[in-house]
């Protein structure tokens, strides 16, 4: 595992590259802090998950945009698994996920790798930074939308400029938005499907947007421009269930199109797949409760919503589900009331 490298100006090579071939450029993990006018420090990290393109699309897009241009606030720029990116994966099999060993986390700080976040984030929060904003693209189709875990009408104005819809998760501690909130304002801009060019634009729009800003977002919030979901459970497949029909075996088939369903209330029978086994999934609360038995039911062999939930992150993709999880199930929730 290569150290953090702290550089304090773009490297040759990094406004062009692909993803794939970044290990050409970095050796691993760098953290990139550009001067600005005097102002705090913007922080933007990409490829926490190396399959996960958008984040170095956005940061090149806002980088050639800027290069002849003083900024208007110093920016700090996190790009993450550098290794992983070269496979196209989410992490390597030798690999914690980069996503969960921030400072927080329940789990793997000890690792080189969760040393490495430490660091970053002891110096993030030292310069008093503006906001953080990690940008994230999923596997299965979803709209763009943000992930916050705070109710506070800053972050959520922050959310708004980016997506007409945000989620508030407070669950998975090791989350690098889990890490700063509550430290300095932080959000996760979940951006659709990586490889689309249209993705990675409308990420670095946003963060030239937030390094444009003078001040954070603050009064109420426009309920008209973002709708604001909480998330209930983390929905994961048990491990010793395959994701197949088999013979011998406990097996979960899932419908093949299942990721049509995100962000779309889904009333209680919707079906999921079949199964023959008597409940294949875990549904996680943020307390760590699992809840399956209160949103799933099987019977002859079909799983079934139990009660009206919305979707977000559904995948169909087999080692997704396996790294990460299922889905999420929401709810929708009123606004904070505005800041005096």
């Amino acid at each position: 595992m290569a150290a953090l490298t702290i550089l304090d100006a773009v490297p040759d090579g990094l406004l062009d590259c692909t993803a794939r071939d970044l290990h050409r450029v970095l050796e691993g993990p760098t953290l990139i802090e550009l001067p600005g006018e005097a102002r705090k420090p913007l922080f933007v990290s990409g490829l926490m998950h190396g399959n996960e393109d958008s984040g170095l699309g956005a940061i090149q897009h806002i980088l050639k945009s800027r290069a002849e241009q003083r900024l208007p606030r110093p920016l700090m720029i996190l790009i993450g698994n550098v290794a992983a990116a070269r496979e196209g994966r989410r992490r390597l099999k030798n690999q914690p996920d980069f996503n969960r060993i921030w400072p927080g986390a329940e789990s793997g700080l000890e690792t080189p790798e969760a040393a490495i976040m430490a660091k970053v984030h002891g110096r993030v929060v030292a310069r008093g930074a503006f906001a953080a904003i990690d940008i994230h693209n999923n596997t299965g189709r979803n709209p763009h939308y943000g992930v916050v875990c705070v109710h506070e009408v800053a972050v959520l104005g922050l959310a708004a400029m980016f997506a007409p819809r945000a989620v508030l998760f407070r669950g998975l501690p090791g989350t690098q938005t889990a890490s700063f909130s509550r430290l300095i304002p932080a959000l996760t801009i979940e951006c659709g499907q990586p490889g689309e060019a249209a993705n990675a634009q409308a990420a670095g729009r946003f963060v030239e947007a937030v390094l444009d800003l003078p001040d954070l977002p603050s009064g109420k919030v426009d309920e008209s421009r973002v709708d604001l979901f909480h998330t209930l459970v983390t929905v994961r497949v048990k491990p010793e269930v395959a994701l197949h029909e088999s013979t011998g075996a406990d097996w979960l088939e899932l419908l093949p199109d299942l990721d049509h369903h995100n962000f779309h209330a889904l009333e209680a029978g919707a079906l999921f797949g079949k199964t023959n086994h008597p409940m294949p999934l875990e549904a996680v609360d943020e307390s760590g409760t699992d809840r399956a038995a209160d949103f799933f039911t099987v019977r002859n062999r079909k799983l079934r919503l139990r009660q009206t939930a919305i979707p977000a992150m559904l995948t169909a993709e087999e080692r997704i589900i396996r790294q990460d999880c299922l889905c999420y199930l929401m709810e929708k929730l009123p606004h904070p009331p505005s800041e005096s």
